[in-house]
């Protein structure tokens, strides 16, 4: 790691920008070159597929300490820049209907939750590129008012894997990433190199760009306009290590996008081409804290997604054990 100090202002790269600028033309060749279509069965678990009982039993053998560290921000009913469809949250009985004893207190929560406010799962019928959802299936013809016939979230089931995280802020020696810094294939095995952990087949890679800390410390911001996250050249990169599931405290793109006319070529490519699902709005600061702790950037991650039929994705809560 670098010897700047970690409560350094500002990112820990001279390079803060969301370049360098990729063209229609590369990033079809690049959409073509990693997507996985017709490789599995049942397609609309795309690469959680690759998961055996081989990957949860190296999975658990990576718990020593038995720290578990839950992922999942606040239920968010404020709004915001970052937060323009609040969660909802209302009591539905303050113990005043039922008959005498017990009394019993109820509750209604609802979320439109593809945003950025809520940490959530996006499934494989969430994205299409091209028309087409994950293995070319025509999105206008598996999707409809009533939800998808195909990718859906209740196809997924939950996942038990070896989690990775990719602390950027740790290994550069910052507070955070400033929004609009992109993340390169280069930063992600310089990460390896300074964290001590190497991403494999089957893993779940997060990708901490402090962005929970800069929000707390200076307020929110619309992360739909800028925020810190994978820049396209680090696609090829993961898809060649094989993963199961990227995530991280922002949504996995680097926005502005570098790609013109695809506002989320991370989630094109990773969804659409690929099959990998991706988990959105973490909290990773307790993680990234018991990591250092721990040294050592590996744990198993457990993520349970609410059983959906024909559903886009689901709100979650993962969890990390050390």
């Amino acid at each position: 790691m670098t010897s700047r100090s970690a409560d350094a202002p500002g990112t820990g790269s001279a390079d803060t920008g969301n370049g360098p600028a990729v063209s229609r033309r590369e990033f079809d060749a690049l959409f073509d070159a990693v997507r996985t279509w017709g490789r599995w069965t049942p397609a609309d678990r795309g690469a959680w597929n690759r998961l055996t009982a081989d990957h949860v039993r190296r999975a658990t053998a990576a718990v020593r300490s038995g720290v578990v560290v839950p992922l999942a921000l606040p239920w968010n009913t404020r709004p915001g820049p970052d937060n323009r469809r609040p969660a909802l949250h209302h009591m539905t009985d303050l113990g005043d209907v039922e008959s005498p004893e017990p009394s019993t207190y109820k509750d209604f929560i609802g979320a439109d939750y593809h945003g950025k406010g809520v940490t959530h799962l996006d499934a494989l019928c969430h994205i299409a590129y091209r028309g087409r959802l994950y293995d070319g299936r025509p999105a206008g013809d598996v999707v409809g008012a009533a939800g998808a016939r195909f990718g859906a979230v209740s196809a997924l089931g939950p996942l038990v894997t070896r989690g990775v995280l990719l602390d950027l802020p740790a290994v550069l020696g910052v507070r955070w990433l400033e929004p609009g810094r992109a993340v390169h294939a280069a930063d992600v095995t310089a990460a390896e190199r300074a964290l001590g952990v190497t991403v494999g087949e089957g893993d779940a890679v997060l990708l901490r760009s402090g962005h929970v800390r800069r929000r707390a410390e200076l307020g929110a911001w619309d992360p739909g306009t800028a925020s810190a996250g994978f820049h396209v050249d680090a696609v090829p990169l993961l898809a060649g290590r094989g993963v199961a599931l990227l995530g991280g405290d922002g949504d996995s793109d680097v926005r502005p996008s570098p790609v013109e006319g695809v506002h989320s070529p991370v989630h094109a490519l990773a969804v659409a081409a690929m099959g990998v699902p991706l988990l959105d709005n973490l909290d990773l600061e307790a993680l990234s804290a018991a990591a250092a702790e721990a040294g050592r950037y590996e744990f198993l991650l457990v993520v349970a997604p609410l059983k959906v039929p024909g559903g886009t994705g689901s709100p979650v809560n993962p969890v990390a054990v050390l």
